[in-house]
């Protein structure tokens, strides 16, 4: 099996036993006590399944795998001890939320099993995680590629907007960075119900009338009532839902929570779509930063400092004049682009998707666009972030 189990005890002959007997089943590593253990995970992990045993000095079984269920969350943890009283049992499995509690001496075939139980168990684990950061991720991705074909200025800016919550979620080491991120892409769904030219005056900060102003503040609401449908999203429903509340309860829904009782990812959403409405409206990286500190109370205090942290966008990025046919992924569009007849086919500030380039090659070629167009690509010898 590729996936490795390591052996925490603190009798080396016993781990030596262990890695005799199982070393054609698993790929067996071993740790002679807690904090070796400890070490031995953040260094050579990740580990499939963690087995340990109870009586160690320094650190004992239970202490060692409650730090494990905190920094490797997904191993599967085991509890292999001589010491088989019943509060021993009660608080592996409270603390250490331990797979198996095992007695010594535990015959190999026992082990064995367990052992692969284990990995399935992991294997369970990590592919239902790999389905939720990156199938369903990329399944999103799809939907909003599709969704930019009929509202191109929103669903632009939900790919600008994304690119920035990426960057915090990393500065912030946000826990679970595919809801943000996700939240960030579908973030202005419900716009597909407001009018484009409402939009348009939204995004350039022009007045709109009392009618407009409900539709556009509706939007996140009827945003989270549909991705409210989607199986496993209904916390990247909530983020959407309020995406306009400030950290001191400003903006709507006005019967919401505030604060750091709102989601972490709400507040990140409403620094990055305000961050994003300002350098949209003209304002260089300083002055947007300048400016939302003015907004004193309005954004989570640690958001705010981590946007300042991460603004320096384009560095890496150099201006270059290119043909639609000369358009590749590694591009990022710097200027709508427009039929000769002025309707908008893709907004500025989008990376350059596989269908996005097909399409703009498709209206070139019947000579609806001009060529060729200004776009960022990353600069030589420069490590670029998308």
């Amino acid at each position: 099996m590729s996936e490795k189990v390591l052996f925490v005890d603190d009798d080396p002959n016993v781990l030596q036993a262990f890695q005799r007997q199982f070393r054609k089943q698993f790929h067996v590593e071993a740790a002679s006590g807690g904090a070796e253990g400890l070490e031995t995970i953040a260094s050579r992990g990740p580990f499939a399944v963690v087995v340990s045993d109870m009586r160690m000095p320094g650190m004992d079984g239970i202490q060692f795998l409650s730090a494990v269920r905190q920094r490797a969350s997904e191993s599967v943890r085991i509890m292999l001890t001589g010491n088989a009283d019943q509060q021993t049992a009660v608080e592996a499995v409270n603390e250490g939320q331990i797979f198996r509690f095992l007695t010594k001496p535990c015959p190999p075939d026992a082990l064995a099993k367990t052992l692969a139980a284990g990995v399935r168990q992991y294997q369970l684990v990590t592919a239902e995680k790999q389905l939720l950061g990156k199938t369903l991720r990329g399944s999103v991705k799809v939907l909003t590629d599709v969704l930019s074909l009929i509202n191109p200025t929103a669903f632009g800016r939900a790919s600008r907007v994304r690119r920035l919550v990426q960057k915090l979620c990393k500065q912030l080491n946000v826990d679970q960075p595919w809801e943000c991120e996700i939240a960030a892409m579908l973030s202005q769904i419900g716009c597909v119900t407001v009018p484009p030219d409402t939009l348009d005056k939204m995004y350039h900060g022009r007045p709109l009338t009392p009618k407009e102003s409900t539709m556009v503040e509706s939007h996140p609401s009827i945003g989270r009532d549909l991705v409210a449908n989607i199986p496993r999203l209904e916390p990247v429903a909530q983020i959407i839902a309020y995406q306009q509340k400030g950290f001191d309860g400003s903006g709507l829904p006005s019967d919401s929570p505030v604060g750091k009782e709102l989601p972490l990812g709400a507040r990140i959403l409403k620094v990055a779509l305000d961050y994003d409405a300002l350098t949209w409206s003209g304002l260089g990286d300083v002055d947007a930063i300048v400016e939302l500190r003015k907004r004193a109370g309005r954004y989570d205090p640690r958001v705010l400092a981590a946007v300042e942290a991460v603004a320096e966008f384009d560095e890496s990025f150099e201006m270059r004049e290119v043909r639609m046919n000369a358009l590749t992924t590694q591009m990022r569009l710097t200027e709508d682009i427009t039929t000769i007849n002025g309707t908008l086919l893709v907004s500025k500030g989008q990376e350059v998707t596989t269908s996005m380039r097909q399409r703009l090659m498709n209206f070139a070629r019947d000579g609806q666009v001009r060529e060729p167009i200004n776009v960022l690509v990353c600069a030589k010898n420069v490590p670029c972030a998308t």
